[in-house]
């Protein structure tokens, strides 16, 4: 039997009814969450200017006749937490675009975009918000720089709404990698994302 650091060696289906447990209390903390974000006061928002390799785009015109829009807070090709995520949310595109519209924005131009986007096979869309204030006034941008996350905006009689907002790190829901590795005895055992392995 394997021995972690720390931890007493438990039997393998001793162990299998104790992860149940905290799996099911993991779902009941997740009724409750939504219980909240069903009840949350949505907070009005500017229609932001983006730019694109197309030219400027508003905010409200990433819609694309969905009510509900996601837009990720990544903080361009120079982090490859940022592009892990982002390599994830590519496979699940078709899923979540037949709910709501789907867009990564990112401090990169929209050429150095374009190029990284190309060389990752990404198919969703991107808007880059140079100067702009929209990540620092959704809370992704500060003194320190960029921040993670995602942002999710609904369109209603003219306005835009931000209804949701969380931000990302490694260990989150919104990579399932880490998920995968946490099944392993040694976790991540040190493991970070890179561009490409060998």
């Amino acid at each position: 039997m394997l021995e972690s650091k720390g931890t007493k060696p438990m039997e393998y289906r001793d162990a299998g009814s104790r992860l149940a447990r905290y799996r099911n209390e993991i779902a009941a903390l997740r009724k409750k969450m939504r219980e909240i974000q069903e009840s949350r006061e949505p907070e009005e928002v500017d229609d932001y200017e983006f730019a694109t390799s197309k030219g400027p785009v508003r905010l409200s015109q990433l819609f694309g006749g969905k009510d509900y829009l996601f837009i990720i807070h990544n903080m361009g090709a120079g982090c490859p937490y940022c592009t892990l995520w982002a390599d994830g949310f590519n496979g699940f595109l078709p899923h979540i675009e037949n709910r709501a519209a789907f867009v990564l924005a990112s401090p990169d131009d929209p050429e150095k975009q374009e190029k990284f986007k190309a060389s990752r096979d990404w198919r969703f869309r991107m808007v880059s918000y140079g100067k702009s204030p929209f990540a620092a006034d959704m809370g992704y941008r500060g003194e320190d720089g960029h921040h993670p996350g995602v942002s999710v905006f609904h369109k209603r009689g003219g306005k835009i709404y931000r209804v949701s907002d969380t931000s990302f790190s490694p260990g989150d829901d919104f990579c399932a990698i880490w998920h995968f590795f946490d099944l392993i005895p040694e976790g991540t055992g040190g493991w970070a994302p890179k561009y490409k392995y060998a």
